[in-house]
């Protein structure tokens, strides 16, 4: 099955933690706030694969990071644990804006390249493949793997046998025929 990740309404459909998900998305309307970014959530919600304090991630692309930052302050500083930061240290830089909502961490990352050129777009469409390709043992061995404290790429990347970089791996990874 092919997902549509830029249309949350697969979020309706999924799991109750992805119907949660998108249920306050929309109550909350932060695609519409964000919608001047290209808003699309990435990570582990999307696919399913979320544990017990796995954040709400959200990327964005922005023209202006000053603006993007300014807009993100004023729509969401009132939020609980706001911060926001600003990532010099990747190729493109990034804003990145972290609070909780109802309860979920939320993070919201812009850069100024279109969001499904960004890292963390491209790295849910490879963890989506390979997980549509190996099946729900391998996604609960990623989960058992995330519980064990082992952040999401390096997981799949240790079930893979894939050594070294495993953000820059994970993308070149190809699968089996």
């Amino acid at each position: 099955m092919v997902i549509n990740f830029t249309d949350i309404t697969y979020l309706k459909h999924g799991s109750a933690a992805q119907q949660e998900v998108y249920t306050l998305l929309t109550e909350w309307q932060v695609m519409d706030m964000l919608k001047h970014y290209s808003p699309v959530p990435v990570g582990t919600f999307p696919l399913d694969i979320q544990v017990p304090g796995s954040d709400l991630d959200i990327v964005c692309c922005y023209t202006d990071a000053d603006s993007f930052a300014a807009e993100m302050k004023a729509l969401f500083v009132a939020e609980d644990g706001f911060s926001i930061k600003e990532i010099s240290h990747l190729a493109e830089p990034a804003v990145l804006v972290s609070f909780i909502k109802s309860g979920l961490p939320v993070e919201i990352f812009g850069q100024a390249i279109p969001v499904i050129e960004q890292m963390g777009y491209r790295h849910m469409l490879a963890e989506y493949a390979i997980l549509q390709h190996f099946g729900e043992e391998f996604k609960q061995a990623v989960i058992g793997l995330k519980l064990q404290g082992i952040k999401t790429e390096p997981a799949f990347c240790q079930l893979l046998g894939l050594g070294g970089d495993p953000y820059l791996n994970l993308l070149e990874y190809k699968l089996p025929t």
